[in-house]
């Protein structure tokens, strides 16, 4: 397969990843980088070696080379560059989460025309546990899915000796908290492996933002969650339930199941540990008998999936692993999550 010749922008942190994936994977050709922070953008040329380094996003898309752009800044901006780029010709990966809302997803879909476009939220996705989860689910053993859940509280650290980035947790630039940090990337692998079959009708939910003890931890005038939960009635019955915490004035606590009606699974999404999945069964002379369908280690770094996918997407014509389309599945259930704890009641998704 011919390379995809791929200019990224932003270099920062999650930047960098992307680099180093485009310099490693023989599906991509790193083409460009941009950056508005000098610094930045002179790290990227010593480290990567891309062929051109530009100040801006505005003024890599001009490059002609370049056939498909990753957009590794905050997502404030994100949009109006992936517009820019569709119009350019441009393949877009846009990181995680897709977008500030679900209008903004919208509006890219509408432009993107026949150009491969893909979300990072994808990640976990990529594991051998997700791997075997999925293709286990498709046989359809577990019967009628009843709950799809998970719960996973991170308690709080030492106080650091510097704050967390701005972006984490500030609404205006982030979109939201906790919830479009980690929540995305819950909510893509279990409606990921579980095949994209359900379909959320019903959201309620309630957020809280950091416990004041721990108000140091993060940056001043952070106005976003760090604590979420959620009940997502699905088409048919089948209930998501999630929960996600960090600075939390508790103990770690993490699970992860699929019940169905004839079985069940129990897993982590966490890749780079120790990792197994039980299935459970139901047998009527027996009872619930478990076993262990896989178990063993994830080493492979998740920030090394979306864009080799991204690029095989390209180039063969197939959809990516989270296209838009799916990630507005979860920019919906996102923010109707927010509608609903803002609002104390039950929010209805449209279909």
């Amino acid at each position: 397969m011919e390379p995809v010749r791929v200019g990224v922008i932003g270099c920062g942190v999650i930047g960098r990843h992307h680099l180093a994936t485009a310099v490693e994977s023989p599906e991509v050709e790193l083409i460009a980088a941009a950056d508005l922070i000098e610094a930045n953008r002179e790290a990227a040329r010593d480290q990567f070696r891309p062929r051109r380094v530009y100040a801006s996003g505005d003024e890599l898309l001009h490059d002609e080379e370049v056939e498909a752009v990753v957009l590794a800044f905050p997502t404030r901006g994100r949009t109006e560059m992936a517009l820019k780029a569709f119009s350019a010709g441009k393949h877009v990966l846009t990181e995680k989460p897709v977008a500030m809302n679900a209008q903004e997803v919208r509006r890219m879909i509408a432009a993107k025309g026949e150009l491969v476009a893909a979300c990072c939220s994808s990640r976990y996705r990529f594991t051998e546990g997700a791997r075997r989860a999925t293709e286990f689910l498709a046989t359809g053993a577990l019967g009628e899915l009843r709950v799809v859940r998970h719960r996973n509280l991170q308690p709080a650290g030492p106080k650091p000796e510097q704050p967390r980035p701005e972006w984490r947790l500030k609404k205006a630039l982030n979109g939201g908290g906790y919830l479009v940090n980690w929540g995305c990337y819950d909510l893509d692998y279990l409606l990921g492996i579980t095949g994209w079959k359900l379909r959320p009708r019903t959201v309620f939910a309630q957020t809280w933002r950091c416990p004041p003890v721990f108000e140091s931890h993060i940056a001043p005038g952070s106005d976003a969650e760090t604590h979420y939960i959620a009940l997502v009635r699905c088409e048919g019955g089948t209930v998501l339930s999630l929960e996600r915490s960090e600075y939390t004035p508790a103990e770690r606590d993490e699970a992860w199941g699929i019940f169905g009606s004839q079985g069940s699974l129990q897993l982590f999404m966490t890749a780079r540990r120790e990792n197994r999945i039980l299935y459970t069964a139901g047998d009527e002379e027996e009872g619930a008998q478990t076993q262990v369908l896989w178990e063993g280690t994830e080493t492979r770094s998740v920030h090394s999936g979306p864009l080799p996918d991204f690029a095989r997407a390209i180039r063969t014509g197939r959809e990516p692993m989270t296209s838009l389309e799916k990630a507005l599945i979860i920019q919906q259930i996102t923010d109707a999550v927010y509608a609903s704890a803002e609002r104390g009641t039950a929010v209805e998704i449209e279909e």
